[in-house]
């Protein structure tokens, strides 16, 4: 049996890499939209109120027409959700290589019908997801796989996603994942 804290993580993960990876259909914005956060992390909860205020307002057409003029776009998109996009420093760093062995070490590997690369923010979040759900990983492997993965692109994503001018609803998607992962990174510094 899940500890309630750790099925909270893995939830959260999981909603992350579904916003993330589509826009929201009507159900989900509802099931966001009345869904309460409680716990002693305030910033955490205060994000999710105004994410929940933002889904109950949102109308599902605008917010599918944003995520594709936003992360999609025409040509090259306003904002990539591909994570190296934000750490990459040298030409010849070869961060999906390494990734691809990390996700084959840990047993997971892409899928033959997806056609993203492994560094899109929703199959990152989708492996953390499965790393604490699956309870086979120890944290120390959570908090090694989120400090090389997400840790270093979270800041960076979520500032391009808020200071967008693309973007209404996913300003508060982006402003919920980063009080989480500020939480994530906090907790596994405690380790």
């Amino acid at each position: 049996m899940m500890a309630a804290e750790e099925q909270a993580r893995a939830n959260f993960y999981a909603l992350l890499a579904r916003l993330f990876y589509a826009p929201p259909d009507a159900a989900l914005l509802k099931a966001i939209s009345v869904e309460k956060v409680e716990g002693e992390e305030a910033s955490l909860a205060g994000a999710w109120a105004e994410l929940a205020q933002a889904a109950a307002q949102a109308d599902p057409e605008a917010v599918r027409e944003e995520y594709e003029t936003a992360f999609i776009g025409t040509g090259k998109a306003p904002v990539t959700l591909y994570t190296t996009a934000y750490t990459i420093r040298y030409s010849n760093e070869a961060p999906l290589a390494e990734l691809r062995g990390d996700l084959a070490t840990l047993g997971l590997g892409r899928r033959a019908e997806v056609r993203e690369p492994e560094d899109h923010i929703a199959a990152l979040c989708d492996t953390m997801r499965h790393l604490v759900a699956a309870q086979k990983k120890d944290l120390e492997e959570q908090r090694r796989f989120f400090n090389r993965w997400i840790q270093p692109a979270i800041d960076p994503l979520c500032g391009a996603i808020e200071g967008s001018d693309k973007t209404t609803f996913y300003k508060w998607v982006a402003r919920f994942a980063g009080r989480f992962c500020t939480l994530e990174h906090m907790a596994f510094e405690m380790l």
